[in-house]
């Protein structure tokens, strides 16, 4: 009988290492210390982004930001900009933002204090990584996303995702009864609500960026964003290229709530039905929440709603073929989509290609574009691809 690798079989190596009493931090791990260091992590792996909720909720990073970008801020400074009188929310305050610190979400500096008896204290400041969770030039960031996912519907699901491994199904569906996400948005206008913010939010980090970098439009006339939310991409498409006509096209529940854009008009209706005409049709977030099948019916309606030179423009996330730091946040998403709508998924870009060929479009590595974590990536209509509507 194989022996516990962990019980009487392994004699464990006695070790002697000293401790730094200045800083207070343990030896540099090795070995077995650092597996289980990092499988304690994963055990109180919820707390980081339980903390980054209440950090947001709090307005910890919008503090931070309004008081200037070379300042610095103790706990209690921050405490004193909410609205609150509980004596222990400064101590509160610096355990979250320690907790933020250790995963680089914040920057810090050390107050040495003048007493020589008196505690120093930890100055807290924004970096690259906060900055996205607090509003920009443009008032957006990726907070309101990060408050989505964090929603009770959405962490809800997650009890049911060992149910739907073992017997099949979706975890939402069997939490809520609906058989997709989007069906249930429509019932819920709070959560609806909460959705179209992130969404929007999220795409005009991407779409603004996008165009920086992006020429493509120059010769458009009208584009068409299915499952374009409120509008956020066209209306900054058409403001950058005012020869543009743009069509927002999504579900009734999500157009009701579209504010009103300059040469932007809001057209609802099912995208697996038809998709209105265009000469350019961007899918942004979309192939991702379905199956092949119904990618490929999506992307057929597309073909025949193009004229022949026009192009799908598909902003999505690669999975990696092989897992690693950098794709990290893709896998993360492909689990997360796996909970949601049947189908749902990360592609490789085998599959993005196979797809596009499929549908009548072709795709090469040179029609690619990597933009803040997402691949802009050009289908071209095959103008004699022999493809009849069935």
């Amino acid at each position: 009988m194989a022996k516990n690798r962990r019980g009487k079989g392994r004699k464990r190596q006695k070790r002697m290492a000293s401790f730094d009493t200045d800083t207070q931090i343990p030896p540099l791990q090795t070995g077995e210390d650092l597996a289980f260091s990092k499988a304690m992590e994963l055990v109180y792996g919820s707390a980081l982004l339980m903390a980054m909720h209440a950090a947001i909720d709090l307005g910890v990073f919008d503090i931070l930001a309004s008081a200037g970008p070379e300042a610095k801020l103790s706990a209690a400074d921050i405490a004193a900009k909410m609205p609150t009188e509980n004596p222990e929310a400064p101590a509160m305050l610096d355990r979250i933002c320690t907790l933020l610190v250790h995963d680089c979400v914040l920057d810090y500096a050390i107050s040495i204090p003048k007493c020589a008896f008196a505690d120093t204290n930890w100055l807290y400041c924004l970096n690259p990584v906060s900055e996205y969770f607090v509003r920009n030039q443009d008032g957006v960031s990726l907070a309101p996303i990060l408050t989505l996912i964090q929603d009770n519907v959405d962490m809800d699901t997650w009890s049911r995702l060992k149910d739907a491994v073992l017997e099949g199904g979706v975890p939402f569906h069997r939490v809520q009864g609906m058989d997709a996400y989007y069906k249930y948005l429509g019932e819920d206008a709070r959560l609806s609500q909460i959705f179209n913010t992130a969404m929007s939010n999220h795409t005009t980090i991407i779409v603004k960026t996008f165009l920086e970098n992006y020429d493509g439009f120059e010769k458009v006339k009208q584009v068409v964003d299915v499952g374009g939310g409120i509008g956020a991409a066209l209306s900054l498409i058409t403001s950058e290229y005012p020869q543009i006509k743009g069509i927002n096209f999504d579900l009734p529940h999500v157009i009701d709530c579209a504010p009103r854009y300059p040469r932007v008009k809001h057209v609802a209706g099912d995208m697996f039905e038809s998709v209105p005409k265009g000469d350019v049709i961007i899918l942004k977030w979309i192939l991702r929440d379905w199956g092949d099948e119904q990618c490929l019916k999506l992307l057929k309606n597309c073909y025949d709603a193009l004229p022949k030179d026009g192009r799908v423009i598909v902003m999505d996330q690669f999975l990696p073929i092989k897992p690693g730091a950098a794709g990290k946040s893709s896998f993360l998403l492909d689990t997360l989509l796996m909970t949601q709508n049947l189908g749902g998924k990360q592609r490789k870009p085998d599959e993005f290609s196979r797809l596009a060929r499929e549908a009548g479009f072709t795709y090469s590595l040179s029609d690619q574009h990597f933009v803040l974590d997402i691949w802009v990536i050009e289908f071209r209509k095959i103008s004699n691809h022999e493809y009849r509507s069935h």
